[in-house]
């Protein structure tokens, strides 16, 4: 069960907005497991080169850090993780798959011929058991904007539980980050917003019509639901590194050697600051991640490797960027600093699920604006 988010542009489960934390548990949740007990999902993982590529050259340029070890594998999905680690040396390989995915992962690796090396567990890790202790924990558990899905949880558990004095984790430390950009969407996503409205008014001219109902009662209800989907949730996004217009602020970095449960489920806060390099609008904030293969004090990788889910050129990993619209956008000129504080808090209706605010001002002009999204 390797960790993405399912929502944002890509059509995963329903989206649930609630600021507040006060509906019902959300349909997301409900379907975080299921979700991955599918192949379609599991392929679209795998065909991210740049995510695929970047665990296989972490094993396969560290043999000798593999060799002979034992590596616990958490959320293995199909097992492809497990998989490297067994062919880049190690002696044994704990495959740990809540899912039926399970099944195939089993599958796949008898075909690789590696039943001898790794072991396929379906279990949650809270409460799988294993014979011994592990000298290396592999897991890709980043969900958007890196926490989103909360599988991070689990990682530190198992590494509670069954990781050596000294052991690694794969990877081992990891990076948020903030950038301003321009982009169209902005204005797009207002008039879609627009029109949703319009249509609604056209369909409560129609319900008065046909069927002498007057529905107008509801219009503030729906025009709330239409303003949190349109301005006040993040996107699922693309950005080529021209719409960056301003500094690129790294706000936030976890090592997970000794990240504690408590540290991460704690809101985070932070504040910076962001050069802005040209004239013109910001429409918003983009928001990536990486995550670096740098192994323990005690057994550091030889080659380090860099899992970057910034904007790219050639395009972008099965994350994308999350960009938060402003509305409206903050006309900003070259050399002024936006003054930026942060948080990110779970959603009370679903921990898997994150809520951001914004706050943020252009130094010396002007009130701080506060902007609110969620993470779907």
């Amino acid at each position: 069960m390797a960790a993405r988010g399912g929502g944002g542009g890509r059509g995963g489960p329903a989206r649930v907005s609630n600021l507040d934390g006060d509906a019902p548990e959300s349909t997301d949740f409900a379907n975080y497991f299921c979700t991955y007990a599918y192949l379609y999902h599991q392929k679209d993982m795998l065909e991210d080169h740049k995510r695929t590529g970047a665990y296989y050259n972490a094993c396969m340029q560290n043999r000798e850090q593999f060799a002979g070890k034992v590596v616990l594998d958490v959320g293995t999905g199909s097992g492809i993780l497990a998989i490297f680690a067994a062919r880049a040396g190690a002696r044994k390989v704990y495959a740990v798959e809540a899912t039926d995915m399970a099944k195939s992962a089993k599958r796949l690796v008898a075909a690789q011929g590696l039943e001898g090396s790794i072991e396929v567990i379906q279990g949650v890790i809270e409460s799988v058991e294993l014979p011994e202790k592990v000298d290396i924990i592999i897991s890709e558990w980043m969900g958007y904007f890196l926490l989103r899905e909360s599988m991070l949880d689990s990682v530190l558990v198992a590494r509670d539980r069954f990781l050596k004095p000294g052991g690694a984790l794969y990877p081992s430390h990891a990076r948020m980050v903030l950038a301003p950009i321009r982009s169209n969407q902005c204005r797009q996503r207002q008039g879609d917003f627009q029109n949703s409205m319009e249509g609604w008014a056209e369909f409560l001219g129609e319900m008065k019509r046909y069927y002498n109902v007057d529905l107008d009662c509801l219009s503030d209800d729906y025009r709330k639901e239409q303003l949190d989907y349109f301005s006040h949730t993040a996107a699922w996004t693309d950005i080529h590194p021209s719409q960056v217009v301003g500094t690129a602020a790294v706000f936030k970095t976890y090592d997970l050697h000794t990240l504690t449960l408590e540290e991460l489920k704690a809101p985070l806060n932070a504040s910076f600051n962001i050069r802005v390099l040209e004239d013109g609008p910001v429409d918003a904030y983009c928001g990536w991640f990486d995550t670096q293969f740098k192994g323990s004090a005690e057994n550091p990788t030889t080659n380090e490797v860099v899992l970057s889910t910034a904007p790219d050129p050639t395009g972008a990993t099965h994350w994308g960027q999350q960009s938060f619209f402003l509305h409206p956008p903050v006309d900003c000129a070259e050399g002024d600093v936006l003054a930026v504080e942060i948080d990110v808090v779970r959603r009370k209706d679903n921990q898997r699920l994150m809520d951001v605010k914004i706050q943020h001002r252009v130094e010396g002009k002007g009130k701080a604006r506060t902007s609110c999204f969620h993470i779907e």
